[in-house]
């Protein structure tokens, strides 16, 4: 008799704890509509050049974007830079529909890429989502978003300390186009259509943030070509 109050009580317990709000930490889906997008790596350390959107191969559905000769991530292996287990990602979200990139904030657990074949693809699992408006299930309004970040030298083990570091350009990061979704909770699929409005997952890529004083440089450069143009 202990043996069954104890296995309903485990039961229930589990059951609660999917029933918070939990959403599935991935970038392939192969249920119907199957959605498949990939996460690159930078061409090298002068690489500043953010793309999103999915390629016209490879990726479902397809789309125009072109992502050069950028690898995917995980096609190095598992420890090398932008390796499987030394590029992380985590969902980044905020209460409300349209919110903007910059007011993200971290929610729910890290994860780590696929390697070999599945270079490109995050190692799915459940992300259990804590805070007001995160940490139960059911319906609602949520503008979502996934970042991924070098993390080879161990110092950025979460996004709260990898994006301060990106934008000193000390690593390279990148961030999916913001997309809003209408209900969490039981381990929701993503993306599901019926419970995702506003746009899909999308392919991206990482990069380093251009110091402030590069794009001066670029403007007084453009300043100087106009003048020279003119005394010509």
């Amino acid at each position: 008799m202990k043996k069954l109050i104890l296995a309903a009580f485990a039961l229930t317990t589990a059951a609660s704890v999917f029933a918070q709000g939990t959403i599935y930490l991935g970038n392939r889906f192969t249920g119907t509509p199957a959605v498949t997008t990939h996460i690159y790596a930078p061409l090298g350390l002068g690489d500043m050049v953010s793309i999103t959107g999915n390629a016209a191969t490879g990726d479902t559905p397809a789309g125009t974007a072109n992502y050069g000769g950028r690898a995917l991530i995980g096609a190095s292996g598992p420890s090398a830079q932008y390796g499987g287990n030394t590029t992380l990602a985590q969902f980044v979200a905020a209460v409300g529909f349209g919110v903007d990139a910059g007011s993200l904030m971290p929610v729910g657990q890290t994860t780590t890429f696929r390697t070999g074949t599945g270079a490109g693809f995050l190692g799915q699992i459940v992300s259990t989502l804590t805070g007001p408006g995160f940490d139960k299930a059911g319906p609602g309004e949520w503008t979502f978003s996934i970042v991924a970040w070098d993390n080879s030298s161990g110092l950025y083990p979460t996004w709260a300390e990898a994006k301060p570091a990106w934008e000193n350009m000390l690593i390279a990061a990148g961030m999916m186009k913001p997309f809003n979704i209408n209900s969490l909770g039981g381990g929701t699929v993503f993306p599901v259509y019926p419970n995702q409005v506003g746009g899909a997952l999308t392919s991206f890529n990482l990069y380093f943030i251009p110091e402030p004083g590069s794009f001066a440089l670029l403007g007084l450069g453009a300043a100087a070509l106009l003048i020279f143009r003119r005394r010509k």
